[in-house]
């Protein structure tokens, strides 16, 4: 998948694009833009900004550099799910 970032890379300022799925129906997901920010509860580190909230970034989050990116992966991993752009 191109264009995927290293979670390890990221710096607090980045938007990033992720594959969201969605917690009250988890068959559906969808790509969402995010911004990468300052950890809340430590310093030295970096949380991902989505809808309102912090998360943590593990190390096999998928995190993307445009839109049209994590579009693709989408289609790869979701071929039975359609994707609206």
């Amino acid at each position: 998948m191109d264009e995927m970032i290293d979670p390890k890379e990221v710096k607090a300022g980045d938007d990033v694009y992720v594959i969201y799925h969605n917690p009250h129906t988890p068959t559906v997901a969808n790509i969402k833009q995010a911004e990468i920010v300052q950890h809340p509860h430590n310093p030295d580190g970096v949380a991902l900004f989505l809808h309102e909230a912090f998360h943590l970034i593990e190390e096999n989050d998928a995190l993307f550099s445009s839109e049209e990116a994590a579009a693709e992966a989408f289609k790869e991993l979701y071929p039975d799910q359609p994707y609206e752009e």
